[in-house]
This record gives C-alpha cells, sequence and structure tokens, in this order.
C-alpha cells in the first residue's frame, strides 16, 4: 500500500507531528464522533479469559457502522475539511472497509465521494459502497493500480485524498475506541490490537498512553504481513516483498510513515500470528459468543494465548465483521481441519461384497460421524480387483483421529491421509 502523507500538518516532520499531538486532540476527535459512531459493546469472555489465563474483554468494532472501526478516523478526517474543500470532494481507494467509512462519513456530511476500486472486487463490496452514496471507479486488476489511478484522478481534480491509516485526524479518530475502552473498564491492563499499516494502532497507543501511561498496548500483525513489527526491529519503513493472509484487511506490504513514529513512540510490543491462528480464533468467536468477524478482525484474539502475562486484565479489539459467506465457510473448514474436528482418509479395498460394511463399523466403533464418501474403483491403475474409498469424518480431536487411524490399521488397512 502507497504511504503518502496526507496530513494537514505536512510542513512539520512526522516526529514533530507525533511530539505535538496531544490528548486534547483525542478528545476534539471523539466530540466530533459523537452522535455518529456507536459506542460498540464491551463483552466479557469467559472461553477466550480461561485460554490464556487473563480476565479477557473483547471490544466489538465488528458491530460499528459499516462493519468496521474505519469509519470513526473516516469521519474524523471529513469533518475537518474547510468549506472550499467540502465543496471540492474527498477520494481514496480501497476494496474493503475504509471504502465504507469514507462513503458513510462522506455521505452524512454532504461531501461528494470518489473511491478507486479494483475492477476484480467482488460485486457486493462495489454495490455496498455506492449504496453510501458514493461514486465507485473501478480500475486496474489489484490495489495498487487503482491508488496510482486514485491519484491520478486527485490531482485533476484537486479532491482531497483520505488515506486509509497514514493521516493524523485517520488516526485520532480511530484512537477514540481506546477512550471508550478506558472509560468503560477503568482498570484495564492492556489493549490488544490489529495492525494493517499501523493507523489504528497509532490511534489506540497515542490516546491509551497519555490517559493512563500504565496500560500496555500491544499491536498485532500475521506473520505473513508483519510490516510494522519489521520497520520497527530495523528502525526504518521496510517494504515487505509480499503480504499473504487471510487477514486482509491487515496485508499491507508497507508501513506508514507517520504511523511508524507513533509506534515507535507509544506501542509496547508486538505479537505476530500464524494463518491457522487466525483462523482458530473466528472458528472459537463463531463457535463461542456467535458472532462474525474478518480474519484482521480477530487479530487480537488470536495473539492471547502468546501473551507473557497471566491474571490482567485485557481488551481485544475485534475490529471488524465484513467477510463474505463464501469466505467465512473456506476459513472455518480449514480451522476445523487444523483442529482435528475433520478428517479425511483414502484406503484401497478388495472390490468385494462386505469391505465398505466394515469400514464403516469400525468408523461407528470409534465414534466417527461419516460426513462424506467416494467410492471409486477407476482411480485404481494398477488393479482392476481393487478400489478406492475416500472417507471424511468429523472428529473431536487429533487424539480422536489418531484412534480411528490405529483401529483401522489393527483391522489390516492401510490408510492415508488426505487431510
Amino acid at each position: 500500500m502507497a504511504n503518502e502523507e496526507t496530513n494537514t500538518e505536512s510542513q512539520l516532520s512526522n516526529k514533530e507531528i507525533v511530539d505535538r499531538t496531544t490528548i486534547a486532540d483525542v478528545y476534539h476527535a471523539a466530540k466530533q464522533l459523537e452522535g455518529v459512531v456507536k459506542k460498540t459493546p464491551l463483552l466479557h469472555s469467559d472461553f477466550f479469559s480461561d485460554l490464556c489465563g487473563n480476565d479477557v474483554y473483547m471490544k466489538l468494532e465488528n458491530l460499528q457502522h459499516t462493519g468496521a472501526f474505519k469509519l470513526r478516523g473516516a469521519y474524523n478526517r471529513i469533518s475537518q475539511l474547510t468549506p472550499e474543500e467540502r465543496k471540492i470532494g474527498v477520494i481514496t481507494a480501497s476494496a474493503g472497509n475504509h471504502a465504507q467509512g469514507v462513503a458513510y462519513a462522506a455521505q452524512k456530511l454532504g461531501v461528494k465521494a470518489v473511491i478507486c476500486m479494483p475492477a476484480t472486487t467482488p460485486i457486493l463490496k462495489v454495490e455496498g459502497t455506492r449504496a453510501l452514496g458514493a461514486e465507485v471507479v473501478l480500475y486496474g486488476d489489484g490495489f495498487d493500480d487503482a491508488f496510482a489511478h486514485s491519484l491520478e484522478l486527485q490531482k485533476k481534480h484537486g479532491y482531497v485524498y483520505i488515506h486509509p491509516f497514514n493521516d493524523l485526524q485517520v488516526m485520532l479518530g480511530q484512537g477514540t475506541t481506546a477512550l471508550e475502552i478506558i472509560n468503560e473498564l477503568k482498570d484495564v491492563d492492556a489493549i490488544l490490537v490489529p495492525i494493517g499499516g499501523g493507523g489504528f494502532a497509532s490511534g489506540v497507543a497515542l490516546a491509551s498512553k497519555l490517559v493512563n501511561p500504565a496500560v500496555k498496548v500491544i499491536g498485532v500483525e500475521p506473520e505473513n504481513a508483519a510490516c510494522m513489527k519489521t520497520a520497527l526491529t530495523e528502525d526504518k519503513i521496510v517494504t515487505l516483498p509480499s503480504a499473504d493472509t487471510v487477514a486482509d484487511g491487515c496485508a499491507v506490504k508497507t508501513a506508514g510513515s507517520l504511523t511508524f513514529e507513533f509506534c515507535k513512540k507509544y506501542l509496547d510490543d508486538i505479537i505476530t500470528v500464524s494463518e491457522m491462528d487466525i483462523m482458530g480464533a473466528l472458528l472459537s468467536l463463531i463457535e463461542k459468543h456467535k458472532l462474525i468477524a474478518e480474519g484482521a478482525g480477530v487479530l487480537s484474539l488470536a495473539a492471547l494465548p502468546k501473551l507473557p502475562f497471566k491474571g490482567k486484565k485485557v481488551a481485544c479489539i475485534v475490529s471488524g465483521g465484513n467477510i463474505d459467506i463464501s469466505t467465512i465457510s473456506a476459513l472455518i473448514d480449514k480451522a476445523l481441519i487444523a483442529r482435528g474436528r475433520v478428517f479425511c482418509f483414502s484406503v484401497q479395498l478388495p472390490d468385494k461384497p462386505g469391505q465398505l460394511l466394515k469400514i464403516s463399523q469400525i468408523l461407528a466403533e470409534q465414534d466417527a460421524n461419516v460426513i462424506k464418501l467416494d467410492h471409486d474403483q477407476a482411480m485404481v491403475t494398477d488393479s482392476f480387483k481393487k478400489v478406492v474409498l475416500t472417507v471424511t469424518v468429523e472428529t473431536h480431536n487429533q487424539e480422536h483421529i489418531n484412534r480411528i487411524v490405529k483401529a483401522l490399521n489393527d483391522e489390516g488397512f492401510d490408510i492415508a491421509k488426505v487431510y
């Protein structure tokens, strides 16, 4: 993601901006957002508390207007425009939460919004953004193409650019989330916040530390897209070769230059989580709390088992819930497999009566529920007297799978794990 400065204090260095920003700026943003954003619930979780040995609360920004925290920063930024700038309008590039946040804020404030989205953007996201009153321009095969085109349109028409993270007013808006957490949970010990380009983490860390320096603020990044952790480790902005993660809202290769300075000053630590960690957290949130979130939305929950402390009050920000049904289905399937809740195997059987029944009896004895079965003679090329049976079963955990494999082996069946 591109990294251009869009803050109105562009004549100052990034470090000067950080040093001059005060808690009054965050409270001003909160005032701007009154009556516009939801003060989302802070829900205690017995399950996640037991999982990590801390007292865990979830700040549910997936229940925010437009389904994500992004509205906070977008609205605060657009609300600061001069009358002349409002007449001209705003522009941004996004295929996700930022697009809808900008569109919603612009509609509320009566400002024209132009959103450049890749031509490959799912139609539901396109129509969802248009439904909020924005002019959608489809261009290119990916975000970089759309972003480049948005800069051309900005130059041509003079629109105000609303950057998704590398903008002071955007960060201040995001930081209001921390004010709500601390106001409701005054003795909170730590706040976990996801990191993409760093705008959310910057705002949350700034607000938290200026209200109560004792609160630890920990960022969470996917292992496959840890641009901020890499930047802080090397003490310079680094562009990752790739950012391939199921947490697509945090799939950012390059941290913001301004967000880097804020995180460097105020963030206590960054934890990275694997793709399996993310999918497992998503599955747990759905199963235990009946709540839907996107991959990036559950990063803070995925980091809980990796916290270096116990017995603390921890607030995890569930940052967004915009995920389509096909994607969530695929992620759930992968998470079930990773947890040993689904097991698929194949076995060659003699092509004679009774073999399928024998397999079925063993599985029933081991309390394995068959959910799919495929019996195919054509797959065996070296013998006309054998068939391949592929079976998918519901299981309890990896230990249960091991018992099933042993029971089949004990009866002379040589199986091959498919997944």
